[in-house]
């Protein structure tokens, strides 16, 4: 166990003292490797190690979180009294005696690596970026294109965590976490053009075993994707018809949807869909789901950051709003059930309700015939940056690779072009979904009030009809 049993009892009578109604102890042991590429020279190569303490108190609607990196008892005891110290003027200030014996609790396999990246040499692991380096390389010269440069870098966490609190819970869980990223540019009669390939998993080392999943596929990727663009035209302006790619294509719906269903934005009435359960808010063919448990997917995980399971939420059916993504504050202020979806960056971080894993379900109509189907419209592959306010549902995404659909075909490719829009709007503008429903291959981070979590993001094909494209031609 990460922390003593004993300590661990303390700590939360400790934080007890002054009267909360539930406090908690988040413990994390973390080991990180990183290794970064840049035309062939290694630029970076970096190991640490991070161990320390979070306790939170809940008293009501209030909560207050202390942390430490100081892990002697003294140090715990006095963030434990820092985050007691919630409660009103008067409390005694006496430790509490925990009524429930903390035990430790099986949980749930959703995310175990079968070799976390910790037990492979640094050898090998820095190997992926030359593998990947040497392959996109190769690859740019079979599209017969000049290379400005090859950007390959490497990460991976292996850490321990640890959740006891007040109600008698102790859960622990092992997370391993490993990303590629492979970036090529490439010159077009003047002009960059880019291109991005990689991919990662909580499987483990493995992930790269698999030939779909290998630097030499990702590199392979980003120099398709970089040559790809070259002679693109300026993208047209105006209201048609999109048709949005599978996989990565689902960051769209993470944050023009996906931010807009978690409680805290609920509770606080600032997001657009605050108090419309129940209500159609998409098309019929739309249904939106949030799933932690999807075997070795960026966004999985045994247990959430308050040892909660974390599990399959629908949050659109058939274009009904049914439900949104909750942690343990916001589900007890908005008499909600949990739905195992608090998540923190670090024991540095409070837990915050974020998605995991958020993607369109698939539908039934063939990708190939989607496309067939368009005279003229604008296919993305790929998106880069975008704004989105939750508010009101607004949202501008850059299209990093996209093209024309001509009469049932796609043709050029396209530079400059952005989608414009609102979140329930276009959902209610989708006409048909492909069965090719799919996660992106494990790069996404998402932020949120100055944390980060890694998630996954997805999409089938699917048809979109009246959107706004904004472009230069």
């Amino acid at each position: 166990m990460l922390l003593d049993p004993g300590l661990l009892s303390r700590l939360i009578g400790r934080a007890l003292a002054r009267g909360g109604d539930f406090a908690e102890v988040y413990v994390q042991r973390r080991k990180s490797v990183g290794f970064a590429l840049d035309d062939g020279v290694l630029r970076d190569a970096s190991a640490g190690r991070d161990f320390g303490v979070g306790v939170r108190v809940i008293r009501g609607a209030a909560v207050t979180y202390a942390w430490s990196d100081d892990t002697s008892d003294a140090a715990l005891l006095a963030a434990a009294d820092v985050a007691g110290r919630v409660v009103h003027d008067g409390a005694d200030g006496q430790a509490v005696v925990i009524a429930r014996p903390l035990s430790l609790r099986e949980r749930a396999s959703h995310a175990d690596p079968s070799r976390p990246p910790g037990e492979i040499s640094l050898e090998r692991r820095a190997a992926l970026v030359r593998r990947a380096d040497e392959a996109a390389r190769a690859a740019v010269v079979d599209h017969g294109a000049r290379l400005v440069q090859v950007a390959c870098a490497y990460a991976d966490v292996d850490e321990e965590i640890l959740v006891a609190n007040s109600e008698g819970l102790v859960v622990s869980d092992r997370r391993a976490l490993c990303r590629l990223s492979v970036e090529v540019v490439v010159d077009d009669d003047g002009q960059r053009r880019s291109g991005s390939g990689g991919g990662g998993s909580r499987v483990g080392f493995d992930h790269y075993d698999d030939p779909a999943r290998s630097p030499e596929a990702a590199a392979r990727e980003a120099a398709r994707m970089a040559c790809a663009q070259r002679g693109a035209r300026p993208a047209p302006r105006g209201d048609g018809v999109v048709v949005l790619g599978p996989a990565s294509s689902g960051v769209l719906l993470h944050e023009a949807v996906g931010h807009g269903l978690e409680a805290d934005f609920i509770r606080k009435q600032t997001s657009l869909f605050a108090g419309r359960v129940g209500e159609k808010v998409a098309s019929e063919l739309c249904t939106v789901l949030d799933d932690g448990t999807l075997p070795g997917q960026r966004g999985s995980l045994n247990v959430d950051d308050e040892g909660q399971g974390t599990g399959r939420t629908v949050l659109i059916d058939r274009g009904v709003l049914t439900g949104f993504l909750t942690d343990r504050h916001n589900a007890a202020l908005l008499a909600a059930a949990r739905t195992g979806n608090g998540r923190r960056q670090s024991f540095r971080h409070p837990p915050l309700p974020r998605m995991t894993n958020t993607f369109l379900q698939k539908g039934t109509d063939d990708p190939d015939d989607i496309v067939r189907g368009v005279r003229s419209g604008l296919y993305c592959r790929a998106f880069g940056g975008g704004q989105v306010d939750i508010a009101n549902g607004s949202f501008v995404f850059e299209v990093k690779e996209g093209y024309l659909i001509e009469d049932g075909h796609l043709t050029a490719p396209v530079k400059g072009a952005t989608l414009v829009g609102n979140g329930p709007e276009t959902l209610s503008r989708v006409t048909r979904v492909g069965h090719d429903a799919a996660l992106d291959p494990g790069v996404y981070t998402c932020g949120k009030e100055g944390q980060s979590v890694p998630v996954g993001v997805g999409l089938p094909t699917v048809r979109i009809d009246g959107i706004t494209v904004g472009g230069t031609g």
